[in-house]
């Protein structure tokens, strides 16, 4: 079988992104893995379906690089959107549904997509971290010297701890520097640290709110080694609403390739 594929990325969290409006395409766990394999595939951080729904303006079906199918991911979201538009498909405000229901993206004057995220109600606080769900679910802990940080030897000891061994978790770091933080993630379904993750910057950005008390609708910059990204929500006595995650969302390259 013949696929025609697209590469995007966002922040450098990468994807394959397979247009499948026809309902053709059927892939396997291998499959998706081999795709995936920056050795011997495509290599990405995940792959994702453009698929057509009779009552949105696309559907969302992502698989973790592991072959897997995978829960929300933002900044596969945002390319997606993408994708749709340089696509053909139009909109002011784009509504598409993914594994944890519905979402809207705007594209910007500057190219920027910007996704709404699901609502965030319950946020648990552990000894020394902080745990909630943004679409994905996310252990977010406070460091300093997160540069040169060990990531993966640190968050694949969390990830494979006996709490959460069996469904797995994604594990963020974070360095706060007032409203602006840094944030470093080792991602499940990849079992590596990524250049950026959606979902954990999201995750991130309402911990530190949910930390230092904050209130009203605010706007917090994230740097990832993959580049910048801006998380905005309104926040009222811990309830967390109207969630956006911004930033860029980027044609790599095209092709095809035989599976």
């Amino acid at each position: 079988m013949l696929l025609q594929f697209y590469k995007y990325q966002g922040t450098g969290n990468d994807f394959v992104i397979l247009d499948n409006r026809e309902g053709n395409i059927q892939l396997s766990k291998e499959q998706v893995a081999l795709l995936c394999d920056r050795h011997f595939g495509i290599g990405a951080d995940g792959l994702m379906l453009l698929n057509k729904h009779e009552r949105y303006d696309f559907e969302m079906v992502y698989y973790n690089a592991d072959g897997a199918p995978g829960t929300m991911c933002g900044n596969g979201g945002r390319c997606l959107t993408k994708f749709a538009f340089d696509k053909g498909i139009h909109a002011n405000t784009y509504h598409f549904t993914a594994s944890d229901g519905e979402h809207e993206a705007i594209i910007d004057d500057n190219g920027w997509v910007h996704l709404k995220m699901i609502d965030v109600h319950e946020i648990s606080k552990l000894n020394e971290a902080t745990v909630l769900n943004t679409g994905s679910p996310h252990y977010i802990k406070q460091v300093s010297g997160l540069s040169n940080y060990d990531v993966f030897f640190e968050g694949k000891k969390i990830r494979y701890n006996k709490t959460y061994n069996k469904v797995g978790i994604n594990v963020n770091f974070v360095e706060w520097n007032d409203n602006e933080l840094f944030v470093r993630t080792y991602e499940r379904g990849v079992e590596d640290e990524t250049l950026s993750c959606g979902t954990g910057v999201t995750a991130a950005a309402i911990a530190y709110a949910y930390a230092n008390n904050l209130n009203n609708q605010q706007s917090i910059s994230v740097e990832t080694l993959g580049g910048n990204l801006t998380v905005s929500f309104n926040v009222t006595a811990n309830e967390f609403t109207e969630v956006y995650l911004k930033g860029p969302a980027v044609l790599v390259y095209s092709g095809s390739v035989e599976i």
